[in-house]
């Protein structure tokens, strides 16, 4: 769809589907609901509602786990508007009924129950509605869907083997774990997989009508519904399984070590083959993004950093740590030669050296035995070991028998333990803890300098090549649709990035915990007024705290009031320990007046200022936390249903005062006298 909103700086809502709570909706929203949150927006005076990922992710909660790039998640169906119950069917009608009854008073999404019984039921309508003379009007109206979708067809035949092998992923099954096209159209002549292949096919054709009514009710309203486009695919996919030449399966993507992660994340997604897509036409990109252009008129980009240089690790890494940046500038042999570093010096910087009076401190003297019996080779004479040649990563480390904890978690960091990666003969890149390695201590000034030099040249050339990788990708693809881009610039941002999607046009963003300047004395807070034009502000995002348990827990709360004061030029009292509903306004104000297009609220941190509304403890405003796999991700549940919601006067008036902030061109704040103990700017 194309953005019609113009230049106007925007308000929004970020909610997961999932979350929306209505009158109909069984233990989470669905499609037709976000007709109700359009509403929600629209008597708060916002313009904007964004939602994540609403693929299909089959039992795995996470959105960003999907099984398809282009199918929907059939739990989010609603059953009851299913025009195979239009016509008679009382008793389908009174089960659907009976599933909203079961499941609407959850507290939290019931996910995986919730989705076998949908699956369920909707396998019982299916059957019954694809047979006799309606029967065969429906089957036919399916095939002209799937002639018209063709990706349905590797979907479909995907997902029906998933089950019929027990939802075990694809290289873990007897047969077709590395399909043609002939292969797949095969199982389509199949008599015995028909009805199998096409009842996945229909959820999709009844998905994707359900969605596109809720969509295009939006766009009646002049509400942008953003959609979530996240870069990487699952490994167990329909589109790695069927197009396996797209992606480098040898190689995962993750992130490199950072202040909530020391040893970096390992996402365990394939990395893309870019040369490979490139000489497709980027045709896979192309047509997912042609696929989320019917619903949505803009779109985040998930990771968009990965689009000019991704975090890549090997097979064998569990962790982040010893990942390297591709495409990236490496350091070769004959640099290393010219500056003095000969064979021995390289293996010194680049093979972990391990000395046996560490692993007996670490792990007593019997384990430590049994650990070098194991693990490691020792170099000539010396009471120092390397690592055997068979140790390619830290899962052969984990995989090695009769270790103990104590031994294992000391190979494992010694494992990490370099200053320098040889990935392929003769090609170094240098860890991203280098200056933190147990070698590099050993050199000279003069060697460490030299090194950096050489190491800060290589990394200037990488700039220029990520440049040039990041506007060549983004640029291609921004032309592909008329949706709107916006990314999701997070993490190490190389300095080319914002420059890079300044050039195209596309939306950065700009979270206010994390918008500083790090590199200055006490990090401060960027001032909202230097905000870039081209981004989305936010108070906090799906895989962060929300903006009451970041501020109980984790922010700089002295410093972060005193800014606030400063930036709305008021004074604001003493700082909280807890953010009541009425301090909660002014960071959001914060928000409101960034000099940001888009200004973006998730529901949680706008319930925040309802009294009424938020839970008594805020992590159970949480969404996600990175990296870890717990019952309460990817469940929250809005605390009461969008009607609850509309009636909150108080609340509503809050939020259009928000709003009413954006339609100011330049968004003057009132100015006040400040006491100078605020902290404040007088």
């Amino acid at each position: 769809m194309k953005f019609t909103q113009g230049e106007r700086r925007l308000s929004g809502i970020a909610i997961p589907l999932s979350a929306i709570r209505s009158e109909s909706s069984p233990g989470c929203g669905e499609f037709p609901d976000l007709a109700r949150a359009a509403d929600l927006a629209s008597a708060w005076g916002f313009d904007l509602v964004q939602l994540l990922p609403v693929n299909d992710s089959g039992f795995q909660s996470s959105p960003y786990f999907a099984l398809s790039a282009f199918a929907l998640n059939p739990i989010y169906i609603r059953i009851g508007d299913l025009p195979e119950l239009s016509a008679g069917a009382s008793s389908l009608k009174a089960e659907a009924e009976a599933l909203v009854d079961r499941y609407s008073g959850s507290e939290r999404v019931p996910y995986e129950a919730l989705l076998k019984d949908k699956l369920a039921l909707l396998r019982t309508i299916w059957l019954s509605a694809s047979t006799g003379a309606r029967g065969r009007a429906l089957l036919e109206e399916l095939e002209l869907w799937i002639a018209a979708n063709p990706w349905s067809r590797d979907y479909a035949a995907f997902v029906a083997l998933k089950s019929q092998n027990g939802e075990k992923p694809w290289w873990e099954w007897p047969r077709l774990r590395d399909p043609g096209s002939d292969d797949i159209a095969s199982l389509w002549k199949d008599k015995n997989l028909a009805t199998e292949l096409r009842f996945w096919a229909w959820l999709q054709l009844r998905a994707a009508a359900q969605f596109a009514a809720a969509a295009n009710c939006l766009a009646e309203k002049g509400i942008a519904l953003m959609g979530d486009i996240p870069i990487l695919m699952n490994a167990d996919s329909a589109d790695v399984w069927a197009r396996r030449g797209c992606f480098s399966l040898e190689l995962s993507a993750g992130a490199p070590p950072d202040m909530y992660s020391s040893s970096g994340q390992n996402w365990g997604f394939p990395i893309y083959d870019w040369e490979v897509l490139e000489r497709q036409g980027y045709a896979f990109w192309v047509e997912r993004l042609a696929e989320a252009d019917k619903y949505y008129s803009c779109y985040r980009i998930d990771h968009v950093l990965g689009f000019f240089r991704i975090w890549s690790l090997s097979e064998r890494d569990r962790t982040g740590a010893l990942g390297r940046f591709i495409p990236d500038i490496p350091l070769k042999r004959e640099e290393f030669e010219a500056l003095g570093f000969g064979p021995e010096r390289r293996r010194w910087l680049s093979r972990p050296h391990v000395p046996s009076w560490k692993l007996v401190q670490a792990a007593g003297e019997s384990a430590a035995k049994g650990a070098v019996a194991a693990a490691l080779d020792r170099i000539g004479e010396e009471d120092l070991f390397l690592f055997k040649e068979g140790i390619k990563g830290e899962k052969d480390i984990e995989a090695l028998p009769s270790l103990s904890p104590a031994a294992r978690d000391f190979l494992l960091a010694a494992w990490r333990d370099r200053a320098f990666i040889e990935y392929e003969p003769g090609s170094f890149i240098p860890t991203w803890s280098y200056r933190s390695s147990s070698c590099w201590p050993s050199l000279s000034d003069g060697e460490r300098v030299e090194l950096e030099g050489l190491i800060g040249r290589k990394r200037a050339q990488a700039e220029e090549l990520w440049a040039k990788t990041g506007r060549k990708l983004l640029g291609t693809l921004s032309k592909a649709v008329p949706m709107l881009p916006c990314a999701e610039d997070l993490g190490s941002v190389p300095d080319c990035v914002p420059r890079v999607l300044e050039e195209l046009g596309i939306l950065g963003l700009r979270v206010l915990r994390w918008t500083r300047r790090w590199n200055e004395g006490g990090q401060p807070y960027i001032p909202i007024g230097d905000y870039p034009r081209l981004s989305v502000a936010s108070p906090s995002v799906h895989d962060s705290s929300s903006i009451r348990e970041w501020w109980e827990g984790e922010a700089d709360r002295e410093g972060t009031w005193r800014f606030a004061s400063a930036a709305l030029e008021r004074d604001l009292g003493a700082c909280p320990d807890r953010l009541s509903p009425e301090q909660v306004e002014p960071l959001l104000e914060l928000i409101a007046r960034s000099a940001s297009r888009f200004a973006v609220y998730p529901l949680q941190d706008l319930l925040a200022m309802s009294a009424k509304l938020r839970p008594a403890d805020p992590k159970g405003e949480r969404i996600n936390v990175p990296g870890t796999v717990g019952i309460g991700n990817w469940s929250y549940r809005a605390p009461a249903t969008i009607d609850a919601i509309l009636e909150e006067k108080k609340l509503a008036a809050k939020a259009r005062a928000l709003a009413k902030i954006r339609t100011v061109p330049k968004a003057p704040v009132p100015k006040a006298p400040v006491p100078n103990k605020s902290g404040a700017r007088k």
